[in-house]
């Protein structure tokens, strides 16, 4: 029986991060989770600026940029053309490699378990965990970070409330140039020239000395157009995307191509004693609107920064406590953020109407314009070259 403060279910980025967190603050704690080391998934490939500066705030970003590809540099494609070169703000890390640089942070105070909650009981007080291997664990706070799995959610009597079945699929892959060494851009943002390619866009980016490719489709799982990627990737890719050609050049795709589709659901029955729920445990968000892990980031820096310490002060763990969490303003902007954003990109990327056509072209435009304006003001604010005065040996010869 291990008996403690907090105990954290599920050791991906939420819980590893909580777990960090939390140990810092000298908080006592028991991470269960059945991997001692995190293995390889599909997920997350990237942070971006914002995402880093909730990093900042948990005291973990500078171990995450060590361990990460600053991509420097990136050029955004619309119709086929290059519309903006801005200066990089992203981070290019797989996703196992994001977590256990986490957990490499985790300080010694926190108690791991290499085992699976296997069952769960909650009171006002105090929460008893049941593992895999027998033991138990009693804690005034579990929170809940397993991610997808379904396991517990019947004890606690939680529901999901689908809101978007198959709302876009991620596809990952490796790209390489052919006939040199780089591609002529640091990054690449390329968006779908045509709402008939079901396809929001396709970033390509640098993770240590690869570059890697993530498409974002909108597609069912039985789509023939899905075993037609994975048979041949690259000639399916050019087929949607024939630009792209010009501005990559020849490439190979030299790795597995892994897809993964995404439902976007909300849990129902989550205020509840004695157990919170952060990242995919508690809903979920479109990895094409790059959301993902800035949600399941902020669910953990609010919770652990702004709530837990103060739950734990005072006597109890009621809903009334459990509640100000799921309440939190800053939490419920940026969970309303992903969700506007998700409906928003996919009208962006599929609607043929003339209302989203005119959009797309807006957009076109306004990068297009912004990128010239900012290419002219570097031209007029380069300083002019003041004459220089030969000397009498360097002076023409008058004869």
């Amino acid at each position: 029986m291990y008996d403690t403060q907090v105990a954290i279910i599920g050791g991906g980025i939420g819980g590893s991060l909580a777990a960090a967190m939390l140990g810092r603050q000298g908080i006592d704690v028991v991470l269960i989770d059945p991997n001692k080391a995190y293995p390889a998934e599909f997920r997350c490939e990237k942070l971006d600026g914002d995402q880093m500066a909730i990093l900042r705030r948990t005291g973990l970003a500078d171990v995450v940029l060590r361990a990460s590809t600053h991509d420097g540099e990136a050029w955004v494609a619309r119709y086929g053309r290059i519309v903006e070169k801005r200066p990089g703000d992203q981070q290019g890390i797989f996703y196992a490699d994001l977590v256990n640089t986490v957990r490499a942070e985790i300080p010694g105070n926190v108690s791991r378990i290499e085992a699976k909650a296997t069952g769960i009981a909650t009171s006002a007080d105090r929460q008893t965990v049941t593992l895999s291997n027998g033991e138990q664990v009693r804690a005034r706070l579990v929170i809940l970070a397993n991610g997808l799995s379904l396991s517990l959610r019947d004890a606690l009597k939680l529901g999901r409330q689908t809101i978007s079945k198959c709302h876009s699929i991620s596809i990952g892959f490796n790209m390489k140039p052919v006939g040199r060494e780089v591609f002529p851009f640091p990054a690449l943002t390329y968006y779908s020239e045509t709402p008939a390619n079901r396809a929001a866009l396709i970033t390509i980016f640098p993770i240590g000395e690869a570059m890697r490719a993530n498409l974002f489709v909108y597609r069912d799982m039985d789509d023939p157009w899905l075993r037609a990627f994975r048979a041949a990737p690259k000639e399916t890719l050019l087929a949607m995307m024939p630009a792209l050609a010009d501005i990559a050049g020849d490439f190979v795709i030299d790795s597995f191509v892994q897809i993964r589709p995404v439902d976007l659901y909300v849990s129902t029955g989550q205020e509840q004693d004695g157990v919170v729920l952060v990242g995919d445990a508690f809903s979920t968000s479109c990895p094409a609107a790059g959301t993902g892990a800035r949600k399941a980031l902020n669910d953990v820096e609010r919770l652990c920064n702004h709530h837990v310490r103060a739950w734990l002060e005072t006597a109890g763990m009621g809903r009334d406590k459990i509640a100000s969490f799921y309440a939190d303003p800053v939490k419920r902007a940026c969970d309303d953020f992903a969700k506007d954003k998700a409906f928003q990109l996919k009208s962006f990327s599929l609607d043929p109407s003339f209302t989203w056509n005119v959009r797309r072209l807006g957009k076109f435009f306004a990068q297009s314009g912004r990128w010239a304006l900012r290419e002219a003001m570097k031209t007029d604010a380069a300083p002019a070259r003041k004459p220089r005065v030969l000397a009498a040996d360097e002076r023409p010869s008058l004869n």
